[in-house]
């Protein structure tokens, strides 16, 4: 998102499609319903309106950051606290029995799918604006550069382009972290 111009996180491909900032939008509601409350309520919170989730996206990049902000907020004040006693343990989406294991890796995957539509569509809409795009793992014709360079020391395998310590919205901003 933070290489995508403005316009770009608003635009849908076609009538079908989403836009990042939907998706966004989506990604956050459903991260409040499942997280809030994750080991003592169904996941699936009585006040969600998921069809309002793909209507009338934020319209600012600040508002999406901040919703894609807050989204994983709730995600991880809810992993944070988990101990190991608490994986077996069951919880409900949509009425629906899952060990908590298991609703994690059903979010994660989701997740998962989310992030790598915002990444197309980030990387589609920016080289058609810009003509560039810099690539978020080991860019093309680079391979042996870096696996070169891991196996000297000079980098990690498990390394990434972003510091851990930089937030969400850092990241999606473009800013280097300042912590």
């Amino acid at each position: 998102m933070a290489q995508c111009p403005d316009e770009g996180l608003f635009t849908k491909l076609d009538a079908e499609s989403n836009s990042i900032a939907l998706i966004v939008k989506h990604m956050a509601g459903n991260m409040r319903s499942r997280w809030t409350d994750f080991l003592t309520t169904d996941g699936e919170k009585p006040d969600r309106n998921r069809d309002t989730e793909f209507e009338d996206p934020p319209t600012t990049r600040a508002a999406l950051l901040e919703l894609w902000e807050r989204g994983w907020k709730y995600v991880f004040d809810a992993l944070q606290p988990l101990t190991d006693a608490d994986l077996g343990r069951r919880v409900t989406i949509r009425t629906e029995p899952h060990s908590v294991m298991q609703a994690i890796h059903r979010q994660i995957a989701h997740y998962a799918h989310h992030v790598g539509q915002i990444v197309f569509l980030a990387k589609h809409l920016t080289a058609k604006a810009t003509g560039k795009w810099e690539s978020l793992s080991v860019p093309r014709g680079k391979s042996a550069e870096i696996n070169a360079k891991v196996a000297s020391g000079e980098v990690s395998q498990r390394a990434t382009l972003f510091s851990a310590t930089q937030s969400n919205a850092d990241v999606a901003a473009g800013r280097k972290s300042q912590r």
